[in-house]
């Protein structure tokens, strides 16, 4: 169990407190709504936690298998729709991974990124397009 403490600190931003770091971070609405658009939104670390924790699911294959992931690239993009409710539509995720060659380990990586337990709760209405491109 990890509790996170918030608090609502007006014109629409929210800091949060992660309890076992005491790390703090802010939320800001989007300007598409209503917001200041200062700090990442709520649905922006959705997108977030998604690449985070593919890459960190990758990682963690790496070190099993003594794959050297330096240098890896992730790019998000969250796509909203409005209909028939304001929501995430869908998650764009694009992995640039360098000097990975053999095929065994591309799909180990491939697997370890797809049981990230963020892509696996996310509601199957958000698509998810997720691509893998193995640079030399």
């Amino acid at each position: 169990m990890v509790e996170i403490k918030l608090s609502y600190e007006g014109d629409l931003r929210v800091q949060a407190v992660h309890g076992p770091s005491g790390k703090t971070l802010v939320t800001d609405a989007p300007v598409d709504n209503h917001g200041k658009g200062e700090s990442f939104s709520p649905t922006d670390l959705v997108a977030t936690a998604l690449g985070s924790c593919m890459a960190t699911l990758m990682g963690i294959v790496a070190e099993r298998h003594h794959i050297d992931l330096k240098g890896i690239k992730i790019n998000v993009k969250k796509h909203m729709v409005n209909e028939p409710f304001r929501r995430i539509g869908t998650l764009e995720v694009n992995f640039k991974i360098p000097n990975v060659k053999e095929e065994k380990y591309k799909t180990l990586l491939k697997n370890a990124a797809m049981t990230c337990p963020v892509h696996k709760s996310l509601h199957p209405d958000i698509k998810q397009e997720i691509t893998f491109d193995w640079i030399e």
